[in-house]
Formats: C-alpha cells, sequence, structure tokens
C-alpha cells in the first residue's frame, strides 16, 4: 500500500509536569469553535443576548461530558467491570469513549435548565431559537472531535485497501485483524459529515425555525451515522445484525423527522 494516512505515533505531549492528551485537545477546540460560533448566531439573530450561550455552555458542556461517558461506560459495561477491567479507567476520558448520544441528551437537559433559569431574570427568546443557533457550532465540534479518535487509533472501520484508508500498526489492530494493514477511516468519514451537516444548516437558518434547525441536526447527523456505524468493527452489542448504536441512529432519525414537521410549521 503506497498510499494511506498514517497513525499517529504519540497521542500525549509531555510539559514539565503536566501531560496533555491530543484527545482533549480536539475536545476542547470543538467545544470553543461551537461557543464562538453559537454565540455569533445567537447574537445576530435576537437582542440583549449577550454572553447567554458563554453562561450556558457552563452548565452544558460538564453535563455533555458527563452524559457522554455515562453513555459510553453503560454500553461497554465489559471495558469497565469485566474480567481484568480496571474501574477506575471510568474517569480516564483522555483514552476516549464519550458517546455522542448521551453528550447530547445530558448537554441539551443542561443547557435548557441553564437558559431557563437565566431567563428568569432577563427577557429571552423560546429555547428552540437558542438551540437552532447552536446547532451548526454542535456539529463542527464533532468534526474536530472526531479526530480525537485518530490520534488514538480507536474506532477505525473494516479493511480497505484505497488510498484513504487508515494504517494501523500491528499491535493496535483487533483480534481477528492482525493480518490487514489499513481500515476505513471511520473518524474521517464522521468528520466530513459532520461538517457537510453544519454547512446545510448555516445555508437553511433563514428558511427554517430554530427548532427545525436543531431537529433537521439530529436527523441529519444520526442517518449519516448509521452507515458509519456499521462499517465500524471495535466491540459492540449487536441484535439481529445490526449495532446497538445504528438502533439508537435509527430511533434519532425518526425523531428527528417528527420534530422537523412539527417545527417546521411553527416559529420555533
Amino acid at each position: 500500500m503506497l498510499l494511506s494516512i498514517p497513525t499517529p505515533t504519540t497521542s500525549a505531549v509531555e510539559i514539565g509536569p503536566l501531560t496533555i492528551h491530543f484527545y482533549a485537545l480536539c475536545i476542547i477546540a470543538g467545544v470553543a469553535l461551537a461557543i464562538w460560533l453559537g454565540n455569533r448566531r445567537f447574537t445576530r439573530a435576537h437582542d440583549g443576548v449577550d454572553g447567554v450561550v458563554a453562561d450556558v455552555a457552563i452548565v452544558a458542556v460538564p453535563a455533555g461530558v458527563i452524559g457522554g461517558r455515562i453513555y459510553h461506560v453503560l454500553t461497554s459495561p465489559e471495558q469497565y467491570f469485566g474480567s481484568g477491567a480496571d474501574v477506575v479507567d471510568i474517569f480516564k476520558i483522555w483514552k476516549g469513549g464519550l458517546g455522542i448520544w448521551g453528550a447530547i441528551a445530558l448537554g441539551t437537559f443542561g443547557a435548557y435548565f441553564a437558559y431557563k433559569r437565566i431567563g428568569a431574570s432577563r427577557s429571552l427568546p423560546h429555547f428552540s431559537h437558542f438551540a437552532g443557533a447552536l446547532a451548526p457550532g454542535l456539529a463542527l465540534a464533532q468534526a474536530i472531535g472526531r479526530w480525537g479518535n485518530w490520534f488514538n487509533a480507536e474506532l477505525f472501520g473494516k479493511p480497505l485497501d484505497a488510498p484513504w484508508a487508515l494504517s494501523i500498526p500491528v499491535r493496535l489492530r483487533p483480534v481477528g485483524y492482525e493480518e490487514f494493514e489499513t481500515f476505513h477511516p471511520t473518524f474521517l468519514y464522521e468528520s466530513l459529515w459532520c461538517t457537510v451537516i453544519a454547512v446545510i444548516l448555516i445555508f437553511m437558518t433563514p428558511k427554517l425555525s430554530g427548532g427545525a434547525i436543531f431537529s433537521l441536526y439530529v436527523a441529519g447527523y444520526s442517518a449519516g451515522r448509521f452507515f458509519i456505524e456499521g462499517l465500524r468493527i471495535d466491540q459492540a452489542h449487536i441484535f439481529a445484525g445490526l449495532r446497538l448504536n445504528q438502533y439508537v441512529s435509527l430511533i434519532l432519525v425518526a425523531a428527528g423527522v417528527l420534530a422537523f414537521n412539527r417545527f417546521s410549521r411553527s416559529k420555533r
């Protein structure tokens, strides 16, 4: 294989007593972009909302991280409670393992709670407007965050012989795949898909309500995730030939479409 995407030889750098993990940097960069873009979109569309996005992020971001970790642990219990596992690894987030469904669910709940608390003393638009303003930034945050999986050499797909394939060292290849050198770069597929979703949401913003934009984000991302998830070969619970996250994707596509139809008929 002459052409392929190499796997980084290191996933962290030490600066004095500090160890900086590139996975964490990708997450932080994505969050920073989401806050910046969300604030830009929200303040452009509404007056008197300066600082709201940052204030909400103080609650929503930690809630999203916790929710993402909880989802990952609950859907992969054998990694933390199985034979030879160390339950302390639950807290080692820098090694990867943030389930996007849990992050969106608890992050949205945290954002709603913080937004309502702020709105008690200020006249703010409906929460759906806020969610719609943040949606493109959330998609871009996911696009950046997925590069953390590249640094950790995780969540790649089935063997692939193509110039865009991801080269994985022997020691990091799953059992049964030791003979294969290159695999589907599912992190890249998802990053590109999230970027496309963000562009579509920004383009559609003048034509749709905030609730419809957020619903489109949920449905659009979930549709792409269904197919990308089907390429992955990391350990997962499988039922009737589909991975657990594929079922979750289908449920969220349906929920997103129903919500989109509802919000597209309203001003929210």
